[in-house]
């Protein structure tokens, strides 16, 4: 991409008339952390045309790696599930996952799959974020009060059994902190139900809409090459057509089963790659996860009682050796490389988180777009910053 220049040069407007133009630098943010998150971008126009787009990022820098490596893994649960504010349980899923495997730890089925189900039921949670802010950044007020309402149902479960509504901190390595409450499993299927039965109000808004296909529909496309160069995964790279999901290509927790044939497990893709691609994904996403969440639900209910976690020392040491461990969050791969010397701290735990490279293939997707396009893109690659600056 050729550098910006603030050179004057002759454009063409017509035959014998002709105008001296420059390029104009711009900053974009950062904004206010009340917002998405502070991210700034330094972008190039040559009049209404971007030409050059630079992601800045690093604004919410909390050092949080190094902070892995200064606190046991029982401590470290707690940092790990703050990065994707929108995805905390999946966050918490990576660390015990790995340090359970290092130890040649077998979690208990009933915490399998509990573990499973609140998985997806924080996976519902974050889409339904995006699909109500998402179309108030295009100017569409209605639909967040549709998604927030869906939220609160998903919300009032997720509270209750963990007591908190976005840092949870309910796994623990072995298991989970505590028991399933007597009659959670009954609330938790009639708030599935619930939120099934009014999802088609939400989507009335959003699909066939004109206003939001004509600001969607062909803008930001991104090539299933150019994502994968970059590294872009989860529903971003999905709506390009990238076939891949780590719960049916690499099972974890209890995705082998549900993702098998005959499953109520399925991949969701599109192939167009623009804005209302990815937004489609995102949709038809969320009916998927309920899907998954309502098996869980079954399937806890036929399993036996018995333990939910394994009990544990009371320091707790990793064996020497290096571990990657990989989950599907719902923005896409998150993953954690641990590195032990045996110790009841990490020498080093290494953060992959899905953001971060979904960010940084707006300085290829938005070169050639228009101003007017900028916040369409933007706000469709579904991102939270704390999740790109760690």
């Amino acid at each position: 991409m050729p550098p910006p220049t603030t050179e004057p040069r002759e454009v063409t407007l017509g035959v014998g008339s002709a105008v001296h133009s420059t390029d104009m630098v711009l900053n974009i943010g950062p904004q206010h952390p009340a917002t998405h998150g502070v991210l700034r971008l330094r972008v190039v126009l040559d009049g209404e045309r971007l030409l050059h787009a630079d992601p800045v990022v690093g604004y919410m820098h909390r050092g949080a790696e190094k902070l892995f490596e200064v606190r046991d893994y029982r401590q470290i649960t707690v940092l790990a599930n703050r990065h994707d504010w929108l995805s905390a349980f999946g966050n918490e899923l990576g660390v015990v996952m790995g340090v359970e495997a290092m130890l040649g730890m077998e979690v208990p089925e009933r915490a399998v799959w509990a573990r499973t189900l609140l998985a997806e039921l924080n996976r519902v949670l974050n889409h339904l974020m995006f699909l109500g802010s998402y179309p108030l950044e295009l100017g569409a007020i209605t639909p967040i009060f549709y998604a927030f309402t869906e939220r609160e149902e998903i919300q009032a479960v997720m509270e209750e059994i963990s007591g908190g509504r976005m840092h949870y901190m309910f796994n623990r390595v072995g298991g989970l902190k505590e028991d399933l409450p007597a009659g959670w499993l009954d609330r938790v299927e009639a708030a599935v139900a619930a939120v099934r039965s009014r999802l088609p109000q939400l989507e009335g808004l959003l699909v066939g809409n004109e206003i939001l296909q004509a600001r969607t529909k062909g803008v930001g496309v991104l090539s299933p090459e150019l994502a994968c160069a970059y590294g872009v995964s989860g529903p971003i790279a999905r709506a390009s057509g990238v076939d891949l999901d780590l719960r049916r290509d690499a099972p974890y927790l209890a995705y082998g089963e549900l993702f098998a044939p005959g499953g109520p497990g399925r991949v969701v893709t599109r192939t167009d790659g623009d804005c209302l691609a990815r937004l489609e994904v995102l949709l038809e996403q969320t009916h998927v996860s309920l899907d998954l969440a309502q098996a869980c639900v079954e399937r806890l209910r036929e399993l036996p009682p018995g333990p939910v976690n394994q009990r544990l020392p009371k320091v707790l040491k990793v064996p020497e050796g290096e571990r990657y461990t990989a989950t599907e969050n719902p923005l896409g791969i998150n993953g954690y490389h641990l590195v032990s010397r045996g110790e009841k701290t990490p020498w080093r735990l290494k953060l992959r988180s899905a953001s971060f490279n979904n960010v940084q293939v707006l300085s290829q997707l938005l070169p050639g777009e228009l101003v007017g396009d900028l916040v369409a893109i933007l706000g469709s690659m579904f991102f939270v910053v704390g999740d790109v600056d760690k």
